[in-house]
């Protein structure tokens, strides 16, 4: 029995494109701040949110630090 509700794949897939935009969102703010800490772990969740839309057959392109 499981305690957490079904979630369609389709809102699934809707979503990952926000938490990818999200990311990127945050990415950029962690760089104009030039706080390491801040850019590593906002790469790491676009890196995450990328990887993950990506498993599921979404075509986004990851952005990130080295392309400044």
């Amino acid at each position: 029995m499981r305690d957490r509700p079904e979630v369609a794949v389709n809102e699934v897939a809707e979503a990952l494109p926000a938490r990818v935009r999200a990311a990127r969102a945050r990415l950029a703010a962690a760089l104009s701040t030039e706080d390491a800490y801040d850019v590593a772990v906002a790469q790491d969740e676009l890196d995450d949110a990328v990887r993950l839309a990506r498993r599921h057959g979404l075509d986004v392109e990851a952005t990130g630090a080295d392309e400044r």
